[in-house]
């Protein structure tokens, strides 16, 4: 006999269809957040446009962002950053306030091996009058005094207007040094290079160890009283040598004769030297940079010099701008950039010729350059002011700091610029239009004219500041901040910044890169009405390629960034 088979109930095929879409609703889900713990709050493909994919209606407004086909990328289009101020905006809601909850961002970013301008700040949320969000940046510290003191070093901080917190790392080159002239970060470790007037010692570098007690010789093959220049240039750490005039600093003249001008490069082991030249006619280095993928140096001292580096120990002598004497040496906005020691000006090299930018205010000396709001910043004496340059190209006064009469290092430091000066070794932050707000005064020394916060570098989510005449380095934190050790190589890269409970870490290509100290996340309450800024930040505006973009209200595991990272094919041109 034939079956016959009972019709579904109303209730079953109701039963049925809501199956159905649990099962496209858990799909979709899967493809675009996990399925526990972290809520997705915005997710910007950036695959055509800046819409907001996660039905949270966080739509970004673009200025000047080129959607554009990428067959290596992640997605089929992605967002290009050309790093001259264009960046993502998203309106503030309620849904960004993150408040003291965990929260997590992922996205893919794509930079060039080959630059010519800072990489800049990847995605930021921060009030700067009350110092309260996050960011996550990746920079070159250029221009710093006379370093490039960190090299595609990315971090990731946050804060709610704490006061700096301030730790003493003590003295590289003992009793004989007088001052930490330059300072970089490589592979996770901080280097400087000292100068050690003595008749019998010289300035040489040291490395400062992993419980910042103490600082380990790695001694350079020369006998000059200084190492004035430290740069990391293609994942390798240059030191330049000098004969530095300390009656320049009104101290008693070095009793070490022996010039510098020579230039070393650090072995593989870390452990000693490879010679790369002598820079001719050259008493001391007076500064270091990369510029479009090739190392530039400067001469301290007459004759005025400008050298482009070739390999091995040859140094090409470039013409420099009327004759004038370069020193620091910075890379902005498609341009080399340098400081002036003979006149109160800022010149600006396209790697063939030089174009004198003007001088600023009654200047003579022009001395450090930092990246701030995507404005190039320069510090001055003896008017002890800080000038930024404006989109006409001309010089805005950034007002000064206190009664100080010079302006050395300068860094931007958890959405907040940093400087240090001269007479009294001073640390200022800027608090915008003409405020300066002194942070420490940081040499007491007695029966000396000139004091100097003299170069900064950034180590450890920590922003380390030589001093001279102590010889000593003071290192400072506001916050909560992450740097991990190896520098995010060029192509295309997977990041992932997590905040799980008192810590922050960091995640390059689904693996771990760096974790934070420890902190009391109550006190840090991120919620701001400030909007969300993709490409921008406290530093300059990013430099390169975006896709994916995530933001999640807690902490992704490590499993669940794993799934996102792979997910993507990704070529690494």
């Amino acid at each position: 006999m034939p079956t016959f088979r009972r019709p579904l109930s109303v209730m079953t095929l109701v039963l049925l269809s809501l199956s159905f879409l649990f099962a496209i609703a858990a799909e979709s889900q899967s493809q675009d957040a996990p399925t526990v713990g972290a809520k997705l709050i915005g997710h910007w493909k950036l695959s055509g446009d800046a819409k907001d994919s996660s039905g949270n209606q966080l739509h970004a407004m673009s200025d000047g962002i080129v959607f554009e086909a990428d067959a290596t990328g992640p997605l089929p289009t992605t967002g290009k950053f050309p790093g001259r101020g264009q960046s993502l905006t998203v309106p503030h809601s309620e849904l960004l306030n993150l408040g003291t909850d965990d929260f997590s961002i992922s996205m893919w970013i794509h930079t060039d091996k080959v630059l010519d301008d800072d990489i800049g700040d990847l995605i930021s949320q921060f009030d700067p009058v009350k110092r309260t969000g996050f960011q996550v940046s990746l920079r070159n510290n250029t221009g710093v005094t006379t370093n490039l003191s960190n090299e595609r070093q990315l971090q990731f901080g946050i804060d709610n207007g704490t006061e700096p917190q301030w730790t003493d790392w003590g003295r590289p080159g003992g009793d004989s040094s007088i001052l930490p002239f330059s300072m970089a970060e490589l592979d996770g470790k901080l280097y400087a290079g000292t100068c050690e007037p003595g008749q019998d010692v010289k300035g040489d570098v040291y490395v400062l160890s992993a419980d910042k007690k103490a600082w380990e010789r790695v001694s350079v093959p020369h006998m000059a009283n200084s190492v004035s220049s430290l740069a990391v240039f293609d994942g390798e750490l240059y030191a330049g040598t000098a004969k530095y005039r300390v009656a320049g600093s009104a101290l008693t003249e070095s009793q070490n004769v022996n010039l510098g001008g020579q230039i070393f490069r650090l072995n593989a082991a870390r452990d000693g030297w490879i010679a790369c030249g002598r820079l001719p006619e050259t008493e001391g280095i007076g500064g270091m940079t990369s510029y479009k993928g090739r190392l530039y140096a400067s001469s301290l001292y007459k004759p005025a010099g400008f050298f482009r580096y070739e390999g091995g120990e040859k140094w090409t002598p470039l013409t420099t701008p009327n004759g004038k004497r370069t020193e620091c040496l910075g890379v902005y906005n498609g341009y080399l950039w340098a400081t002036g020691y003979d006149q109160g000006n800022i010149y600006r090299f396209d790697g063939e010729t030089w174009t004198d930018m003007g001088q600023l205010g009654d200047n003579t000396q022009t001395y450090s350059f930092a990246i701030h709001e995507g404005r190039l910043c320069v510090g001055t004496w003896p008017s002890g002011k800080v000038f930024r340059l404006t989109e006409q190209n001309t010089w805005e006064d950034m007002g000064r700091l206190g009664e100080e009469l010079e302006v050395m290092g300068m860094l931007v430091h958890n959405g907040k610029l940093y400087a240090g000066s001269l007479p009294l070794a001073e640390v200022y932050r800027y608090d915008g239009g003409q405020t300066w707000t002194k942070i420490k005064r940081l040499d007491l020394t007695p029966d000396v004219k000139y004091r100097r916060v003299w170069t900064m570098a950034q180590h450890q989510g920590q922003l380390a500041c030589g001093i001279l005449p102590s010889g000593r380095v003071d290192a400072m934190q506001t916050g909560a901040s992450v740097m991990p050790a190896k520098s995010v190589a060029a192509g295309w890269r997977h990041l992932t910044a997590v905040k799980h409970k008192s810590r922050l870490n960091v995640y390059l290509d689904g693996t771990l890169a760096g974790s934070s100290q420890e902190f009391d996340a109550s006190k840090l309450n991120l919620s701001t009405a400030m909007p969300l800024r993709i490409g921008a930040g406290a530093g300059d505006t990013f430099n390169g390629k975006m896709s994916d973009v995530r933001l999640y209200r807690g902490a992704l595991t490590a499993e669940e960034i794993a799934k996102i990272q792979s997910s993507a094919k990704i070529s690494n041109k």
